[in-house]
């Protein structure tokens, strides 16, 4: 008797260490990956463990007895393994809170100041090169919508976070749900309770594979007009770039490329300096008669889309709020770093219309002088390669997660061995995503179209127009007219952006393909 409670006691301790072991493997790895979701939180890269132990510890289910079978025991408390879609039941011992606790120990929180870095990473990254291309056709009134877009933002964000939380039993507020997608699902259960987390999949791999498509974009753009008078074209830069990009297929983890990464963004900023110090040297040229109130009705809505994309960071914002040593200064830290977005934005943008004015162009690194442009454009070249992984991992992992490793409900079979290795097809699959986006650059090699695309389709739903939804429809009751309001306001005006812009974008698109195609 006495062995069978000491081995008991010892599988129920082995239990939940490996439960804790695989719920902050899962915890990180999906705030790893959901910070690349959108383009530079390269932070979160640094606690991407998504390595054999995630591949497979991740997989396993709930441990289940069944009441009335004879022999069978009462599950223990902590007598549960991690499930990665967080679907199985819990034990009736087992409570969320006591599962959030445990999986809290042995992972350092993150202060408000690293919080603040990696939403600033996300919302400062290399797309605000095309920014002052958003000027170009949209005046003063493209201004006012950084500031307009920063301020929106910056509420859905916090809304979204409010439907983590709902009110138990005793009147205290308790974070009921871990991720975006768990708000989806709630929203549409208990009739179609997988189908919010399944349109939320589809938004948010749209939005990485077009992230990915954009640097290989953006690197051909950068190479051709840095080496104009070599015979390549940007095609041919393109596929040089996508050739480099190729091992990303081989990838199982982030961690060497995160190191260089990390170094890249902060080049960036330098390098955001740097063209702000050129503009600032021509100050006595500035077309201030160039900057009017009307606007370009044909460009403008692909305008909105370019500056709804540059901030969008909803879809890891979860996972950091949930990471946070102090919760309660979430609010806080959006304010400050939208803010501060606005601000540099809305200078960058400006005075770099300012000094080109209507030789403004898709990426405005393009518009320095030939003695400087060379080597801005190489750094900001190798700042888009080594970026381009983490989206690229991060669009991989959801399609495998999704497609290929939900268990029963997985379309398609396993992608991986009983070793934890990747299978020949798909390794293939992989290969064929890397290819993808290459044809995809090689047919619309157009940044600020494929930019104000993706920002108009997926950025303005998943930052204006799903965080306004689920708002009402999860606290609605508990909600002032004020707040109401402004969801509603939010929701009108996301989605007649998002719609105008769509469609501008895509005959931008078609018309684009079709004369690629005719060369």
């Amino acid at each position: 008797m006495a062995t069978l409670l000491r081995s008991k006691l010892s599988n129920v301790a082995t239990s939940v260490s490996h439960k804790s072991q695989a719920k902050m493997s899962g915890m990180f790895a999906r705030m790893g990956f959901q910070a690349a979701t959108d383009e530079e939180a390269v932070g979160f890269a640094h606690c991407d463990d998504l390595d054999m132990e995630h591949r497979q510890g991740l997989q396993m289910d709930i441990l289940k007895s069944e009441d009335g079978e004879e022999g069978a025991e009462t599950p223990l408390e902590g007598d549960i393994h991690y499930q990665r879609d967080g679907t199985g039941p819990l034990p009736p011992s087992a409570s969320k809170e006591a599962c959030s606790e445990l999986s809290g120990q042995g992972k350092p929180k993150i202060t408000a100041w690293e919080a603040g870095w990696n939403v600033t990473n996300a919302i400062q990254g290399m797309f605000v090169l095309g920014l002052p291309y958003a000027i170009l056709h949209g005046g003063y009134l493209g201004l006012f919508l950084i500031i307009f877009a920063a301020v929106v933002c910056c509420y859905t964000g916090k809304i979204l976070i409010a439907c983590l939380y709902e009110e138990n039993e005793d009147g205290e507020i308790v974070r009921v749900r871990d991720s975006y997608v768990d708000i989806a699902n709630a929203c549409c259960a208990p009739r179609f309770p997988t189908l919010g987390g399944r349109i939320v999949n589809v938004a948010q791999i749209i939005e990485l594979v077009m992230t990915c498509i954009l640097y290989v974009v953006v690197s051909g753009n950068l190479m051709y007009n840095s080496f104009p008078n070599l015979p390549v074209s940007q095609k041919s830069w393109s596929i040089i770039a996508t050739a480099v990009l190729l091992p990303c297929a081989f990838l199982k983890n982030l961690k060497a490329v995160s190191k260089f990464s990390l170094l890249c963004t902060l080049a960036h900023f330098v390098i955001n300096i740097l063209v702000i110090a050129y503009c600032l040297s021509r100050a006595r040229d500035w077309a201030w008669d160039k900057v009017k109130f009307y606007i370009d009705v044909k460009k403008f809505p692909i305008s909105i889309g370019i500056i709804v994309f540059s901030y969008t960071s909803q879809i890891f914002l979860p996972s950091l709020e949930g990471n946070m040593q102090n919760p309660k200064e979430f609010h806080c830290m959006m304010n400050w770093t939208h803010i501060a977005a606005c601000i540099l934005k809305g200078l960058f943008a400006l005075v770099a219309y300012l000094t080109w004015a209507d030789e403004t162009k898709e990426v405005i690194t393009d518009n320095l002088p030939s003695t400087i442009r060379a080597v801005v454009n190489i750094f900001l070249v190798a700042k888009a390669l080594l970026s381009y992984p983490l989206p690229f991992f991060a669009a991989v992992e959801v399609l495998e997660r999704s497609l290929f490793q939900d268990g029963n409900r997985a379309f398609f079979p396993n992608c991986y061995g009983g070793d934890g290795r990747l299978k020949s097809w798909g390794l293939t699959l992989r290969c064929a995503l890397v290819v993808f986006t290459l044809l995809m650059a090689i047919y619309v090699p157009h940044f600020a179209l494929l930019m104000g695309l993706t920002g108009s389709l997926t950025g303005a739903g998943l930052c204006f127009l799903l965080p306004s939804l689920f708002h009402l429809k999860l606290l609605w009751r508990k909600l002032l007219w004020h707040h109401v309001f402004f969801d509603v306001a939010i929701f009108v005006i996301g989605g007649i952006c998002s719609i105008s812009g769509f469609i501008h974008s895509l005959e931008g698109l078609i018309e684009a393909f079709r004369t690629n195609a005719e060369d």
